[in-house]
């Protein structure tokens, strides 16, 4: 997957009525910075009242994502995939960045380790950070965006 960090800038309604300028950052799988662009507003949409813009779109590199329906927060877990060098012997070490969506930090590594149980690496958690990231668009059911408008 390609994943693109959008920022949205838009005017949110306070608790107590006031209006204050707000920037979040979301996750969308698209194939181009363009098309991240075109995603994120048609996410957005049906969220925000009024106008909003998006600030920013950068590539945010995963090495594997795992998704968790009870979640409501992202941690961004680094491991070092670890692997055998066959000709000297030797460990060799791979750091990997991946995308846990949790409730909280032990809940965070417990979907990495169920997420991680199918995969024949051995791994090592190096850090888990919760990330600011307020929500994230996959693509549904691996369609392209031209196909799910229809």
């Amino acid at each position: 997957m390609n994943w693109f960090e959008c920022k949205v800038s838009y005017d949110k309604t306070m608790e107590n009525g006031m209006q204050k300028k707000i920037t979040e950052p979301y996750l969308v799988d698209a194939l181009s910075f363009t098309e991240a662009e075109a995603r994120i507003i048609e996410e957005m949409k049906p969220y925000i009242s009024g106008d909003f813009t998006i600030t920013d779109i950068k590539r945010a590199k995963f090495y594997e994502t795992f998704f968790n329906d009870h979640g409501d927060r992202y941690y961004k877990i680094k491991i070092m995939l670890v692997s055998l060098d066959e000709k000297s012997g030797e460990e060799k070490k791979k750091a990997v960045q991946t995308l846990v969506q949790a409730s909280d930090i032990k809940d965070a590594i417990s979907v990495l380790e169920e997420g991680m149980k199918g995969t024949l690496s051995d791994y090592t958690i190096a850090s888990v950070l919760e990330t600011p990231i307020m929500d994230v668009f996959p693509f549904s059911n691996n369609l392209s965006y031209d196909e799910e408008k229809k």
